[in-house]
Formats: C-alpha cells, sequence, structure tokens
C-alpha cells in the first residue's frame, strides 16, 4: 500500500471508506498480530528508511513499525448481562482510549456507545487505549433503549452526576450498565430519563474545589469501586 494511501487514514472518512485504520510502534503492531484482526500490512522503518517512515506516521517520532488493520464488522447489543459501560457522547479521543484501557484492566464485559461518541478507531483513541483496543469492542447504539433494556432485563441502570448517592455507600451490584456523560455536559436528557440509580463521587476538600472530574479519571474511580465489592 503507497505511503499517500497509509497517510489518507489519519481521516475517518477514509478510514470508513477503505474500512482500515492504522496502529504504530512495535507492541501495538504486535498486539494486532495476534489479535485475529486481519493485518493487511505491516511496515518497518528498517526497511522503508526513516524519511519515509516519518511520511507515513502520525506520531512526532516516527516508530519502528506500523500495521494497516481491516476495521472488524459493527457488532450490535447482546443479552444485557454482566457489568457493562455506557458512554454517552464521549468526544475527546484520549479519553475513549483511556476509557478503553480501564475497561480491559477492569474487566468489563460488554462497552457501549453514543453514536455521537467518538470514532474508536482514530489514532489518539488507539494509541491511548494502549492495545485494549483489539480487546475490548466499542458497540454504537441508541443508549436510551440500550438502558431500557437493561432494565427490562431487572438490571440496574446507573448514572454518574454532580448530585447522586455517594457511591461509597451505595449497593452495588455484579451486573448492570453504568452510564458516564459528556465532557462538558454530562449524561443528556433523554438517557438521563432511564437511569434508574444517581451515582455521585464525592470530594473531600474541605474549601473550594475543582468542578468536577475528567471523565476518564471518573470510570477509572467507578469501575474499581464496582469491582472491589
Amino acid at each position: 500500500m503507497e505511503i499517500k494511501r497509509i497517510r489518507s487514514l489519519r481521516e475517518k472518512k477514509f478510514r470508513d471508506a477503505l474500512g482500515l485504520f492504522v496502529v504504530e510502534g512495535d507492541k501495538m503492531v504486535a498486539e494486532a498480530l495476534s489479535s485475529g484482526m486481519e493485518v493487511v500490512q505491516v511496515v518497518r522503518k528498517e526497511d522503508v528508511g526513516e524519511a519515509a517512515m516519518s511520511r507515513i506516521s502520525s506520531l512526532s517520532t516516527p516508530p519502528p513499525s506500523l500495521a494497516v488493520v481491516r476495521k472488524p464488522l459493527p457488532a450490535a447489543p447482546g443479552k444485557p448481562e454482566g457489568l457493562c459501560l455506557a458512554l454517552d457522547s464521549v468526544r475527546d479521543p484520549g479519553n475513549l482510549g483511556t476509557i478503553l484501557r480501564l475497561s480491559d484492566w477492569f474487566g468489563v464485559d460488554s462497552i457501549y456507545a453514543s453514536p455521537d461518541t467518538v470514532e474508536a478507531f482514530n489514532p489518539k483513541v488507539i494509541q491511548a487505549s494502549m492495545g485494549a483496543i483489539f480487546r475490548k469492542r466499542l458497540i454504537y447504539c441508541n443508549l436510551p433503549e440500550l438502558c431500557r433494556s437493561f432494565a427490562a432485563a431487572s438490571l440496574p441502570v446507573f448514572g454518574t452526576f454532580l448530585n447522586g448517592q455517594d457511591i461509597y455507600s451505595a449497593a452495588l451490584p455484579k451486573q448492570g450498565l453504568v452510564v458516564m456523560g459528556n465532557e462538558a455536559d454530562g449524561i443528556s436528557p433523554e438517557v438521563e430519563r432511564e437511569i434508574t440509580l444517581r451515582l455521585t463521587i464525592p470530594s473531600f476538600a474541605a474549601g473550594p474545589t475543582a468542578e468536577s472530574l475528567n471523565v476518564a479519571v471518573a470510570t477509572a474511580i467507578t469501575l474499581s469501586e464496582f469491582k472491589r465489592r
């Protein structure tokens, strides 16, 4: 695959059109090769030279290798079960990649996202995921409908808010859906109507404090609290 075609995969419209994405660095290439996904091409700096690799790579320092990988087909929501995560309009690629990495670490069963959540194969998402992109599938779907499917299965739907029940004293079951909201606006009104239990991470500061937590940080605290019970 020529340099121009690989470079074009930095943009979503070309990733969508070609059904391909790029991962960079020896660790990520190794993850891709062992993932079961179709690796279309591996490019190594020792084969193409420093100058060519600099033109291909989206990183400030070109890596020793990169791989072009075929995107898996979109998945549909499965049966509501286990502890699952839903992302309501998370827009920052670094946040999404970190949340995928956290979900991998904490053994989250399924990760869902609203259609306007940032694309999982964005290069910054992939880098921040540290390989979790190959182990955790992000399922884009209608979140209000998803919430209703969990409720219909008698599973709770949790939402994180600035006002809610203290997460450290709340009863947290082994199964259910945990919704995390947008970086600026939180959980949308449409999804909020489907929440069955509002949770909050309390501040322990004695005086003025930050307005809120970063969504990836809040996800880490929330998943840790659910899993430690």
